[in-house]
C-alpha cells in the first residue's frame, strides 16, 4: 500500500497554534465523556421515573409513562437533535429563544445534545426499569405495604434497590450506548472525538492515524466502563437472582 504513515502527525502543532492535534483529540475525548456522563445522570433519573410510572396502579400514570417513552424511543436520534437544536429555538418565547441562539456556540450545541441524549437514551432506560420492577414477585411489594410502607416507600426501598441489581447488564449497555451516540452531535457542530478526528483528516490528510485514535480512545472507553461495571455487579448481586451464588 502506497499510504505513509506518519504517527507523528499528533505531535505538531494545530492549525489553532493554541496545541497539538493531540491535544484536539483529547479536547474531543473530553467533551465525549462529559456529554455522555451528563446525559447518562439525565437519561437514568427520567427513565427510572417513567418506568416507575409505567407500573403504578390506573391508567393515568402508565398512560403517561408509555407516550414518553414511545415518543423518545421511535423517533430518530438524529431527527430529535436536529429539533432540540433547529426547531426548539424558533418555537420558544422570543426572549428565551433569541438567548439561546446568542449563547456561546459551544454551550449551544452541547446543551442540544445533553437534552436529546439524554431523553433518548431515557425512554430506553424506562423499559428496562420497568421490565425489573414487573419480573419481581409480586409478594415483594404486598409484603412491603403489609409492613406499613407507603406507596411510594415501598418502590424507594424495596422494589428498585432490587430492580437496579437484575437490570444492571442492560444498563450497562446502554451506558455504553450513550458513549457511542454522542458522535451524532458531531452534525450541528459540537467538537466532540469523532468529529476532532474528521477535522484532523481534513487538516493533515492522515485518515488511517487518525480513526485508529478515534477507536482506541472508545475501546478504552469500553473497557473502563465494562470492568468497573463487572465489579459493581459483583458486589450487589442477589443469591438466586441472575447468577447469584
Amino acid at each position: 500500500m502506497a499510504y505513509a504513515w506518519h504517527w507523528e502527525v499528533f505531535l505538531q502543532l494545530a492549525a489553532s497554534g493554541d496545541t497539538t492535534y493531540l491535544g484536539w483529540m483529547l479536547a474531543g475525548f473530553e467533551t465525549t465523556i462529559g456529554l455522555s456522563l451528563a446525559s447518562w445522570t439525565m437519561a437514568l433519573v427520567l427513565g427510572s421515573l417513567a418506568g416507575v410510572a409505567r407500573t403504578l396502579p390506573g391508567r393515568l400514570w402508565p398512560g403517561l409513562g408509555t407516550a414518553y417513552v414511545e415518543l423518545f424511543r421511535n423517533v430518530p436520534l438524529l431527527v430529535q437533535l436536529f429539533g432540540w437544536y433547529f426547531v426548539l429555538p424558533e418555537l420558544l418565547p422570543p426572549s428565551l429563544g433569541n438567548a439561546y441562539k446568542q449563547m456561546n456556540p459551544f454551550l449551544q450545541q452541547f446543551l442540544a445534545a445533553f437534552i436529546c441524549l439524554g431523553f433518548f437514551t431515557s425512554a430506553r432506560v424506562a423499559e428496562q426499569v420497568r421490565s425489573g420492577i414487573q419480573s419481581l414477585p409480586k409478594g415483594q411489594k404486598n409484603a412491603a405495604l403489609a409492613l406499613g410502607f407507603t406507596l411510594p416507600q415501598t418502590y424507594r426501598y424495596v422494589l428498585l434497590p432490587m430492580a437496579y441489581r437484575l437490570i444492571l447488564p442492560p444498563l450497562t449497555s446502554e451506558f455504553l450506548n450513550i458513549f457511542k451516540n454522542s458522535c451524532v452531535a458531531s452534525t450541528i457542530g459540537l467538537l466532540e472525538l469523532t468529529a476532532q478526528g474528521r477535522q484532523l483528516v481534513d487538516y493533515t490528510a492522515q485518515p488511517y492515524e487518525s480513526f485508529i485514535a478515534v477507536t482506541l480512545f472508545y475501546l478504552l472507553i469500553n473497557v473502563v466502563v465494562m470492568t468497573a461495571m463487572r465489579r459493581l455487579e459483583s458486589r450487589v448481586r442477589v443469591p438466586g437472582y441472575l447468577g447469584g451464588k
